[in-house]
């Protein structure tokens, strides 16, 4: 079980990883530099990190390293920056890391992936680092989604599904209707998934739907109770 989520504060990935434990009711905290400074503006107070004794983003990088017990970083096709330092200073500390390449992964995958690396780490605290917001505009929506579900595939996986406390049922990003949930879907599909999908065999439909099925459970809200879209999926049939 995922006992604290900490982040460096900064737009796009640090930010999302602390709205997932925020909305989860999981612990955050972090570290950040000195005035909370992040490229929007100082970090809303709302936001349980502490701040350095100085403004360089390097020694905050090297503080949530050291008070986590793992690291998930996530990039497109390159870790640059941020992202680099963070990885070197892991391996620097030996401390374990999970570099998940969002360009090779689709989010169902990439939380498969760091399912297994918390777990084969015993990782309760976990450091999430990443592109900021405007090095990688839709890195925000990507680690929320794969982090959400992280926490569900994890719950899961100890028969503990709904120890989760899902508040979100009237969430707007859950889709209302069968046509809402498959244009949310097909939103999520990056062109390969969707292209391999396009060149499936009829009878290897089913196989894709038991394959996908904890996550079209997460995504669309149905384990939340999302009445609204069982209606609307069934009542479509």
């Amino acid at each position: 079980m995922i006992d604290k989520i900490i982040s460096g504060g900064q737009t796009g990935a640090d930010q999302a990883a602390l709205d997932v434990a925020v909305k989860y009711n999981i612990a955050h905290g972090g570290w950040i530099p000195k005035g909370r400074i992040t490229e929007a503006g100082p970090l809303p107070s709302r936001y349980r990190l502490h701040q350095m004794r100085t403004t360089d983003y390097r020694d905050r990088t090297r503080q949530n390293v050291l008070d986590s017990q793992g690291t998930v970083i996530f990039f497109r096709n390159h870790l640059t920056g941020g992202s680099r330092l963070t990885r070197d200073v892991a391996k620097s500390m030996r401390k374990p890391f999970c570099a998940v390449n969002l360009l090779d992964n689709d989010p169902f995958e990439s939380a498969v992936i760091l399912q297994s690396f918390v777990q084969e780490n015993n990782i309760r605290i976990v450091n999430v680092a990443g592109p900021r917001a405007s090095h990688d505009p839709g890195i925000y929506v990507d680690t929320k989604i794969i982090l959400e579900t992280l926490l569900y595939l994890v719950h899961l996986d100890q028969g503990n599904a709904f120890a989760i406390p899902f508040t979100c049922c009237t969430d707007p990003a859950f889709p209302d209707t069968c046509d809402a949930a498959v244009h949310l879907l097909e939103q999520d599909l990056p062109l390969k998934e969707k292209t391999d999908i396009a060149r499936l065999d009829d009878t290897k439909i089913m196989d894709l739907y038991f394959s996908w099925l904890d996550y079209l459970r997460y995504r669309l809200g149905l384990d939340a109770g999302n009445p609204l879209c069982w209606y609307g999926c069934f009542s479509s049939r």
